[in-house]
């Protein structure tokens, strides 16, 4: 039988074009994000959708699964409230006695009992559901699971580490799959750490550039300007290494505090023959993580940045006619689900619906 999906919260489309290229079909993403259209429609076989999940119906989605098929319901709800920055940040509030109830009435925790309200409302054959791995600690996650439990719905998920599935980069992310015909499980990982996809094998290739240069032949291959400080400071970063490495006059007045020395990598440089650190929404800028070149004067590119997400060298991220906004891109490349993940979980997909045939 055929498998149609439709995935909420797609983005610039990083888990759909991972469910394309394992053989599936997405038929649409939503989004509430109108910058992400260009790049999901240049990029994918999918309608993309201008909607807040939140005022979105079942029968919107059931109208877009075409009759006959099986239905796949997938989706990645922002994760900002349940991210590691923001746990540190509660615990902070909390312990200071200013934390409220300004967490349970952010819009974004309502996001997954969006979800779940659609799930309930379209009862698809298959669902599956991408986050940080936070958020299996939250009651707003034992309640999504609990409303599937109740639906029928064989229920599992796990915490994955992205390079053993051909991301090159160490991100951790909780990954839920639920199935309304019998158990589904990920499929084991197809890479170990003896071959783990590294720095080098996905951007080793790439031409050389300098900070603040503008590159005419690839937009998206430029590096954010450096202040002369910040210039020195990369040239006494090493591979792996800290702001430790510096000479006292360039070491910040924070890193020299007692809370600094818990924050080793901001303003490290990145190692060839590993995978990089999670690419965040920010990779752009050498000061907001360890985004430094390995050997280059300067931090990542917004090509490589998307290479390191796994996503295909010719993804296009904005329109080549329109201005080009790192902050806008480096978001969408940042947010997206990797490219690799998002195939291991379409091949889960079509290897269990394989197997409920071959059962039947």
């Amino acid at each position: 039988m055929p498998v149609s999906i439709v995935d909420l919260f797609c983005g610039v489309g990083g888990l759909t074009k991972g469910l394309e290229l394992s053989g599936l079909s997405v038929v649409a993403g939503l989004d509430f994000d109108e910058t992400c259209k260009y790049a999901y429609e240049a990029n994918n076989n999918a309608l993309f959708l201008h909607r807040d999940i939140t005022t979105v119906t079942g029968d919107e989605i059931q109208e877009l699964f075409p009759e006959g098929n099986t239905r796949v319901l997938v989706g990645c709800a922002p994760c900002q409230p349940f991210s590691k920055l923001t746990q540190r940040y509660r615990k902070e509030e909390k312990e200071k006695g200013r934390e409220g109830d300004q967490w349970q009435s952010d819009n974004k925790w309502k996001l997954l009992y969006s979800f779940a309200d659609l799930v309930r409302d379209t009862l698809p054959d298959v669902v599956s559901m991408e986050n940080v791995p936070e958020l299996r600690n939250e009651q707003v996650f034992l309640d999504f699971v609990n409303t599937l439990t109740d639906l029928g719905f064989h229920v599992g998920y796990q915490v994955v580490f992205c390079p053993d599935y051909g991301v090159p980069q160490n991100r951790k992310r909780l990954v839920l799959l639920a199935s309304r015909l019998g158990t589904i499980e990920l499929i084991a990982p197809t890479y170990t750490p003896e071959n783990y996809r590294t720095v080098r094998d996905v951007i080793g290739g790439l031409p050389p550039i300098e900070a603040g240069v503008p590159n005419p032949r690839d937009p998206l291959h430029n590096a954010a300007k450096l202040s002369k400080t910040n210039i020195k400071r990369i040239q006494q970063s090493v591979q792996g290494g800290t702001w430790r490495d510096w000479d006292d006059e360039l070491k910040l007045k924070c890193h020299k505090k007692k809370t600094g020395h818990t924050y080793a990598s901001i303003y490290g440089r990145i190692s060839w023959d590993k995978p990089s650190p999670t690419i965040t929404t920010q990779f752009y800028g050498y000061g907001n993580g360890r985004f430094g070149h390995p050997e280059q004067n300067r931090a990542l590119s917004m090509c490589e940045g998307a290479l390191l997400q796994s996503f295909p060298p010719d993804y296009r991220f904005y329109d080549y006619e329109s201005v080009f906004s790192r902050k806008e891109v480096g978001a969408h490349i940042g947010n997206a689900v990797p490219v690799e993940l998002g195939r291991a979980i379409g091949i889960t997909i079509i290897n269990h619906l394989r197997e409920v045939e071959n059962r039947g």
